[in-house]
């Protein structure tokens, strides 16, 4: 027998964790179709989602208007999802960022901050070194330093969180993979990868980088998905006292290539606490399935984890860890620069993806707005610019 639901999300990260939460708060029958994180990734033979990872930045500082308003939106909901949930995921550290003083680059991020009304200081690098004696910064540079409202979420638990309260409300999680999506008239059907299928009124794709997946929607969305390296420092716990109050940090030097962000200590799964730094050099984009799941069973790109290792012990000479990891990830970005978030073919199928290397922090409204788009049948979001429209190949 197919079970059926008002609505059903595909996807079991942070996008279609956060949607379906939504759903299920407006009182609708939903499922949420997805496995979650593999213990093994090299053995995997299903999905990956970059949300397997233990520390993202959150801020509400953003030189874009749009994006800024999906992440204060996010932002002012955490508390009660931890609380809903029982499950903490923020760690309120503050958010530091810099660049060359006077920059159009600086200047821009200060406006935000002061049209926002933030609680947030533009501080010379003279305020900066007292300030933050653990970064050593050049000589010209300057920085905004929000202090409320912004430092890190981990994600592997704001995702949990979203589907503890999902599942608090009565909604239905469905362990398994999506082989395909189809209209079937009065309803839209899921194939399941086990066989079998489940069926909803509407149903809403929020699989990230593998929506382009062959065969999972009637139209493939015009997404660039690209390779990513991160890398981790194990520290010891005089360490971690010592760099106590430490926030997250992220620097637009004058080259581009030498931009990085950087995660503050912060415990993950294995137990350990370690500083986290990204910024790929170059970029390189996964174009076939395989080959994204390839990546994800890998260690990263040599080179990027040269050139972070690199700036790592640039930004805190000091630092001594006990070792260094390297950690694969993919970004996935849409045609302009915002979350996907509209009908696919008919009014039955709808797309939510594209975090476009800042959506981890601004989830929960962007799954808001996904739950919102399927409730209706229509977009409706006058507060922001973007129109959030699906572009396809």
């Amino acid at each position: 027998m197919v079970r059926h639901f008002d609505f059903v999300v595909v996807g079991r990260g942070m996008m279609g964790a956060a949607a379906a939460r939504h759903l299920t708060k407006a009182g609708a029958s939903v499922a949420l179709v997805g496995r979650g994180e593999p213990a093994d990734w090299k053995a995997h033979d299903g999905v990956f989602s970059s949300h397997y990872d233990s520390g993202r930045i959150t801020r509400t500082i953003d030189q874009d208007a749009d994006w800024a308003l999906l992440a204060s939106r996010s932002i002012a909901r955490y508390r009660a999802i931890e609380a809903e949930s029982g499950i903490p995921f923020y760690g309120e550290t503050g958010c530091l960022i810099s660049g060359p003083a006077g920059s159009d680059f600086i200047n821009s991020v200060a406006a935000v901050a002061e049209r926002h009304a933030l609680d947030a200081l533009l501080l010379d690098r003279t305020a900066l070194r007292q300030r933050f004696a653990w970064f050593d910064l050049p000589e010209t540079s300057a920085g905004v330093f929000e202090a409320k409202g912004a430092g890190y979420v981990d994600p592997r638990k704001l995702v949990a969180a979203q589907v503890a309260c999902f599942e608090k409300a009565g909604g239905t999680s469905i362990l398994d993979d999506a082989n395909s999506v189809s209209d079937a008239g009065d309803r839209a059907a899921v194939a399941l990868k086990s066989g079998g299928s489940v069926t909803g009124g509407r149903v809403l794709v929020a699989t990230g980088g593998f929506s382009r997946a062959p065969g999972l929607l009637p139209k493939v969305p015009a997404l660039v998905v690209k390779a990513r390296t991160v890398v981790l420092a194990q520290l010891t716990p005089e360490q971690v006292e010592a760099y106590r109050g430490m926030p997250s940090w992220i620097d637009e030097g004058t080259d581009p290539s030498e931009h990085f962000y950087f995660l503050p200590p912060i415990v993950y799964p294995d137990g350990e606490t370690y500083l986290k730094i990204g910024g790929d050099p170059t970029d390189v984009e996964i174009e076939e399935e395989q080959a994204i799941r390839d990546w994800f069973g890998g260690e990263g790109r040599p080179e990027a984890i040269v050139h972070l290792k690199r700036l790592l012990a640039r930004a805190l000479p000091d630092l001594k860890p006990v070792r260094l990891l390297s950690v694969p990830c993919v970004t996935t970005y849409t045609t302009h620069g915002y979350p996907y978030a509209g009908f696919v073919e008919g009014e039955r199928i709808a797309l939510l993806t594209g975090g476009n290397g800042a959506a981890a922090k601004s989830s929960d409204e962007i799954g808001r707005i996904g739950a919102d788009l399927v409730i209706r049948g229509r977009l409706d979001e006058p507060d922001y610019a973007t129109d959030f429209a699906v572009h396809f190949r």
